[in-house]
């Protein structure tokens, strides 16, 4: 007798969005307690250990999704750059980048992705839950916190705005992820954010109640970029012909769409 499990009951592709959820948590933890420790070469060895982390659990994931991944590093560094650096809007523990920073943002959209996977039953009550904290924190920031953050209300709303015109879940599980992470950096004075917007002069809490706005743009730029280059590559391989070129069934899933990838050991691409 066959006893052979068909691919959506494999173990491993079950238990994948809640090891990678788990494996985030615990280094981004431990890893930014580490950074309270170190200097600028300890910076650097944490962040090649942060590149070591993202790329094991990109080897369990699809090509889509380490495409997507990797365009977020990208995006999300230039606003890091941007953000920090240049304006001014917040700034780390030694004045600098830290070198775990780039590939943690990768960690950061895999943690969201797996979150809205694991609730993909529940992938509306985690919209309106996203909503909820988004709508709550921003009101509060402009009425009963003590630090005003009218930026961060600002970008609430933003947010929202994004979560109701989408739908997508996995902004809604990028966010909460964010939250965290935010609250527990700005805790240990990992990074701090300066108590007005530089050249505009509203007010911002540590951290923002509106920042996770900010990673949301860098996922919808990623996505938008992997459509657009999986878009023109269909376009460039399709036939030749007089009649209408067909576009490849790949080329076709312009993200965020479900993966079609039949590797069993494959998180679901961002339709969730």
């Amino acid at each position: 007798m066959n006893h052979s499990r068909p691919i959506g009951e494999d173990p491993l592709v079950q238990r994948l969005p809640l090891v990678t959820l788990l494996v985030v948590a615990a280094w981004t933890v431990g890893g930014l307690a580490l950074d309270r420790q170190v200097g600028h070469l300890g910076q650097i060895l944490l962040g090649l250990l942060t590149v070591g982390v993202l790329t094991a659990l990109l080897a369990f994931h699809p090509k889509d999704v380490r495409f997507q991944t990797l365009a977020v590093v990208g995006i999300a560094t230039l606003g890091e750059i941007l953000g920090s650096l240049v304006w001014g809007l917040y700034a780390y523990r030694l004045e600098n980048l830290p070198a775990f920073v780039p590939p943690g943002h990768g960690l950061v959209y895999l943690a969201g992705l797996s979150l809205a996977t694991l609730l993909g039953a529940r992938s509306g009550a985690l919209l309106v839950a996203a909503g909820a904290v988004a709508v709550t924190w921003g009101v509060a920031g402009v009425t009963v916190l003590p630090t005003p953050d009218v930026s961060g209300t600002i970008g609430c709303a933003f947010l929202v705005a994004v979560l109701m015109w989408t739908r997508r879940p996995v902004y809604a599980g990028v966010f909460m992820v964010v939250v965290g992470l935010e609250l527990y950096g700005t805790a240990l004075g990992t990074w701090t954010w300066e108590s007005s917007v530089p050249g505009l002069g509203l007010s911002q809490g540590n951290p923002p109640s509106g920042v996770a706005s900010g990673y949301v743009v860098f996922d919808v730029l990623a996505l938008a970029l992997v459509g657009l280059v999986q878009s023109r590559r269909g376009r460039s391989t399709a036939p030749s012909t007089g009649a209408p070129a067909r576009i490849s069934s790949r080329a076709a899933s312009t993200l965020p769409q479900v993966s079609q990838s039949k590797n069993p050991r494959a998180l679901p691409s961002p339709s969730t």
